[in-house]
């Protein structure tokens, strides 16, 4: 029997990108788009979140200290563009520019898209395969980004974006994403953990 059940459901990339150098002192994130997005194991060649492994962040702290080289799952962060508009509406923005998030992928027509189980995959067309790790939280870079690119509305972004900041993922199969391509959701075929 198969671990992972195709679903219905599909998305549809309408943006890609990449953040060409890391967030430095000012807390700024430099995202910009990309016409393709050519995906090795490492991830996104080009892409600052590239590489097998990573320097562990504050997100794992409780599992090992900052700094330790882990599995770099974090690879490509993906958003909904429902969701991103959503939370453009409560920062009293007519659009969200998604290299203020460092995006590398938005898809469009998977409801709830950053509550996707964990270790679910999203398949390209082509066979291009992402395993989503988890949820990403929203972080103070985004923030500040969005507060110099437009004065007054940065500040709110953490609670806006709450539940709405899209996933992370690793490449598991090799392949190139293109805009217009279409992303086949798989969820894992388990129950819901239940524990007690």
């Amino acid at each position: 029997m198969p671990a992972l059940v195709p679903s219905d459901y599909f998305g549809t990339i309408v943006w890609l990108g990449r953040v060409a150098r890391p967030v430095g002192p000012d807390l700024l994130i430099h995202g910009e788009p990309v016409e393709e997005m050519p995906l090795s194991f490492a991830g996104f060649g080009s892409e600052v979140h590239a590489g097998s492994t990573r320097a562990s962040c504050s997100r794992v702290t409780a599992q090992h200290p900052k700094g330790t080289t882990i599995r770099n799952t974090r690879q490509v962060s993906l958003v909904s563009a429902e969701e991103m508009a959503l939370v453009a509406a409560e920062l009293g923005l007519a659009a969200f520019d998604y290299a203020w998030a460092g995006a590398g992928v938005v898809v469009e027509g998977i409801p709830d898209f950053t509550h996707v189980p964990p270790s679910s995959r999203l398949q390209a067309e082509s066979g291009a395969t992402l395993v989503v790790d988890m949820e990403n939280h929203p972080c103070i870079e985004v923030a500040k980004t969005i507060e110099v690119a437009r004065p007054g509305h940065g500040k709110a972004f953490k609670a806006a974006a709450k539940g709405r900041r899209g996933v992370t993922a690793w490449v598991e199969r090799e392949g190139v994403l293109r805009l217009g391509e279409r992303l086949r959701l798989h969820v894992p075929g388990q129950r819901a953990w239940a524990p007690g």
